[in-house]
């Protein structure tokens, strides 16, 4: 059945995959404007009006160097403008069925394996972040179906982490960071909008959901299967400490990992189409 989405976010890398692929599907997506996610919440829940399904993917990018000022706005870009919508949504006479909002695997720690059964949180400043985003996002709870989606790294052509990536191995300066052992929870960006679309259907599913593939691979695992995807060498190594002298402690998202289960979309039926990282790369990359 066709239906009305309404997603902030829409002209980023994912948002503009899942728009054309929404679309591609016979539903309708409006864009939410950033100025209404920071401005009168009666004038953004005007612009809703209409709307069956509210996806929430506006978000400062995360990796840069987290000085006071930056890390401000990346809780802003999150907490505040989820706070924002949810209050305009309640404000609603006839508020959407469904709400969708983003979140990150990095709401876990870095050691062990999760699910979503798993409740406890990363000490850490992007834990927090995850933490305070999601009890703003499932306030929503209280008056219609609200999932949010744990983002593993989105693996896709032509953008995100991936386009960075690639770039050392495609000149043959390619490597894996420190000894590669820290793990990696990833998707292919095929598999989240299709993990989109299957729960805007399955009713039964809300709270938070892991959207990272069934196979999560150690970093050296990873630069592995670049490397062959690219037909280019991997010898290098880069040392933990280049990263954080040009981060400083947000270089943690790339040193360190998390090992992440998509437990909750398996057992409603979903399937990956990219369950191997391989896989996933040779489709990303072309």
């Amino acid at each position: 059945m066709q239906k009305c989405v309404a997603m902030s976010g829409k002209t980023g890398f994912i948002g503009s995959y899942l728009s054309d692929y929404l679309q591609k599907k016979g539903h309708e997506v409006r864009a939410i404007p950033r100025y209404l996610l920071e401005g009168d919440p009666s004038d953004l829940a005007a612009m809703l009006e209409g709307a069956d399904v509210v996806i929430h993917l506006a978000g400062a990018p995360i990796l840069g160097r987290w000085t006071r000022r930056y890390r401000k706005m990346i809780r802003d870009s999150r907490i505040r403008t989820t706070r924002h919508l949810v209050t305009a949504m309640e404000r609603m006479e006839r508020p959407p069925t469904l709400f969708i909002s983003a979140s990150g695997v990095n709401i876990y720690p870095f050691d062990g394996v999760y699910t979503e059964r798993d409740t406890v949180i990363s000490s850490g400043f992007l834990g927090e972040v995850c933490r305070d985003w999601e009890l703003e996002a499932l306030r929503a709870n209280a008056f219609m179906r609200t999932v949010v989606f744990r983002f593993g790294m989105v693996l896709g052509r032509g953008g995100g982490a991936l386009k960075t990536m690639a770039r050392p191995f495609r000149l043959g300066m390619g490597g894996r960071i420190g000894h590669g052992r820290q793990m990696m929870s990833w998707v292919h960006i095929e598999d989240l909008a299709r993990a989109v679309r299957f729960v805007m259907h399955k009713h039964a599913l809300h709270g938070p959901i892991n959207m990272s593939s069934p196979q999560p691979v150690s970093n050296r695992e990873f630069t592995r299967a670049l490397a062959r995807s690219l037909k280019r060498p991997a010898f290098f190594t880069v040392p933990p400490f280049a990263l954080r002298l040009l981060y400083g402690e947000g270089a943690s998202i790339i040193t360190r990992g998390t090992t992440v289960l998509p437990r909750k979309l398996q057992k409603a039926g979903f399937q990956f189409r990219y369950p191997s990282v391989g896989e996933a790369l040779k489709e990303a990359l072309g």
